[in-house]
């Protein structure tokens, strides 16, 4: 990746950093691209005040460079995600010993807002289900492929680079389940209901063997040319059925997580049978989806109760 404008040293260090994002951390090229997009914006900032090898980074330097970024206009969470991104920078630099102190313990970001989900309701995935079932009815190839890719996302929240990536392979069809590479390259295993089992069915018997092409290799999904969907193909064809629906502000296939989530533990799921099943390192990250739960209860109850 071409670094800009960076004194010799900086730019081996932040080489360097991504040889680590990539080869240590197998980090997504989108997550290392990002990472460096930060790491270039503190590296630049420390340069316009002086300094000349990562020594110089100091933890005021550190803390005006956000406060350059905020009076920008960024975001919390943008904020956030930058400090967070220059907490890895420098903790990797004191391990390779090209820092001595770590300047960014005590640095601090403004907390995220803790923006709900979007999620669709189980009427309006109802509808969705059953525009997709009459248009596979005539058996073209396209209408089964996006009947099985949308039940797919539901029934199992992959994440869509999660989704594109499956091989048919990856899916146990005997005991419906799937082998799902997430963030990390970490193998997990998903199940998934009868309504996608039977979906997914109808998509590799009867749709898959005619557009395949050598160029298919072992993919699960294809698109029209027969190569493997990408996931812009996929964002493409869930915005178009969400348009369709009319009356959801959803527009991307992470509603579609966030709706797989929610409607898990309104039915009674464990929250770690969820923190597994949708691949989060963390259960604080499952979480968000019990306020989403939480804040339908309260709706409920200030719609039903005679004295609330």
């Amino acid at each position: 990746m071409q670094r800009i404008d960076l004194p010799p040293d900086f730019a081996k260090a932040v080489h360097a950093f991504e040889r680590y994002l990539v080869s240590e951390r197998a980090r997504s090229d989108h997550t290392v691209r990002a990472y460096l997009g930060d790491v270039d914006s503190l590296l630049l900032h420390a340069v316009t005040e002086g300094a000349t090898s990562l020594e110089g980074l100091e933890l005021g330097t550190l803390r005006r460079w956000l406060g350059e970024q905020s009076s920008a206009g960024l975001s919390r969470a943008t904020l956030a995600r930058r400090a967070a991104t220059a907490r890895s920078f420098t903790a990797w630099a004191t391990r390779e010993e090209l820092i001595a102190v770590d300047p960014a313990l005590r640095l601090k970001a403004p907390k995220r807002e803790q923006s709900l989900p979007g999620v669709l309701a189980l009427p309006q995935l109802a509808r969705l289900f059953a525009d997709l079932a009459q248009r596979a009815q005539d058996g073209q190839a396209m209408a089964l492929r996006d009947l099985a890719l949308i039940e797919l996302l539901y029934a199992t929240g992959l994440r869509v680079g999660e989704l594109v990536a499956l091989d048919i392979d990856s899916l146990n069809r005997e005991r419906r389940t799937l082998t799902a590479l997430g963030k990390g390259n970490k193998e997990r295993t998903v199940p998934y209901g009868q309504p996608a089992a039977t979906a997914v069915e109808g998509w590799l018997t009867n749709a898959r063997p005619a557009l395949c092409t050598p160029a298919s290799g072992p993919a699960l999904f294809l698109g029209q040319r027969g190569r493997r969907m990408d996931q812009r193909q996929v964002r493409t064809v869930v915005e178009r059925l969400f348009h369709a629906l009319g009356d959801t502000s959803a527009t991307s296939p992470h509603a579609l997580r966030h709706s797989a989530a929610t409607h898990l533990l309104d039915g009674g799921a464990d929250l770690r049978a969820v923190q597994e099943i949708l691949g989060h390192s963390s259960l604080a990250t499952t979480q968000i989806y019990t306020h989403v739960s939480v804040d339908r209860l309260r709706n409920s109850y200030l719609q039903a109760h005679p004295r609330a």
